[in-house]
């Protein structure tokens, strides 16, 4: 199975889209070899902007090119991004609306090894809190592509998680992103998956393995947190009946707070949600910590026979 991090598609699209606008510029916080920004660096280093370890400054300035008419792209780990510059990010970037893409690599307790202090569990909440931001979480390397590709044509703020660590492909050249549209890999009638990011390839194994028992689990890519897919949600949960959300990401304010709210206020069904519970990560590698943190297929099974089982 072929595996890319999202972080190596992001540098990859940058170095391409430099070359059909002249108006993208990126920035970053002193890891652009960790981000992949070094790509566009290496092609276009006019463009590129290198602003030391100063988070706050790094979003302040990307403010000020957007406002100035050009497309910034401001990457570091989101850790720093989402939790050191959110006044930035809130106050300079969303308040005004100005168009500003923040791509923020190494998210969740797949960084492995850096341990908790590098690990944001916290992101996708703090960034759909805010009003006027898009967030986008790409599952695989092709539709991270197709994100940055969509993100240098639209207008407004974006927050686009990316990740460390290399994860299956699941779409090929012909997928489109369509910004707001939920994504169904997989029909079924029993259970509703709903996954975003790394764990979307994670569901798909655990209806693969519940198929095996009779058991016909629908999954649903949310690559787009917010504004996020409730027409699409609630077509899939009359089919099923019950749902189960995956993400790698605290299920306080994350996808299953989200899932929670569309599901509460249009179309209220059993619920599991596969998570972080409240809690932060720790040093160890990745596939460790997926055991020890239950994101794991073998989790999602659990979850789904649960949530069937909770259905009147």
């Amino acid at each position: 199975m072929t595996k890319i991090a999202t972080r190596d598609a992001y540098g990859r699209a940058l170095a391409q889209l430099g070359g059909e606008n002249q108006d993208i510029v990126v920035l970053d916080a002193d890891l652009a070899k960790s981000t992949k920004t070094i790509d566009f660096a290496k092609v276009y280093p006019e463009r590129f902007f290198d602003m030391g370890i100063a988070e706050q400054n790094l979003i302040g300035v990307s403010a000020g090119l957007a406002a100035a008419g050009k497309i910034p792209f401001a990457s570091t780990f989101a850790m720093f991004a989402t939790g050191r510059a959110f006044e930035q990010i809130r106050n300079s970037v969303a308040y005004p609306k100005l168009n500003v893409k923040i791509a923020a690599t190494h998210a969740g307790i797949s960084v492995g090894e850096d341990g908790a202090s590098h690990q944001t569990v916290e992101d996708i909440a703090l960034m759909r809190a805010i009003p006027n931001m898009t967030v986008v979480v790409p599952a695989d390397g092709i539709e991270t592509e197709a994100v940055i590709r969509w993100a240098a044509s639209y207008s407004g703020p974006v927050y686009i998680r990316l990740g460390r660590l290399a994860v299956p492909v699941l779409y090929d050249e012909n997928y489109r992103f369509e910004w707001g549209k939920a994504v169904t890999l997989r029909s079924g009638k029993d259970v509703t998956f709903i996954a975003t990011g790394l764990m979307v390839a994670m569901a798909m194994e655990a209806a693969e393995l519940l198929s095996a028992e009779g058991i016909e689990a629908e999954v649903l890519n949310i690559h787009t947190m917010k504004p996020i897919d409730a027409e699409a949600i609630g077509a899939s949960v009359q089919r099923t009946g019950a749902v189960v959300t995956a993400e790698e990401h605290s299920i306080i304010g994350g996808l299953g707070s989200a899932v929670a709210e569309v599901l509460a206020e249009h179309c209220p069904a059993p619920l599991e949600r596969v998570g972080l519970k409240d809690t932060f990560g720790e040093s160890g590698k990745p596939n460790e910590l997926f055991e020890k943190y239950g994101l794991t297929k073998e989790a999602l099974v659990a979850a789904a026979k649960k949530a069937v089982s909770r259905k009147k």
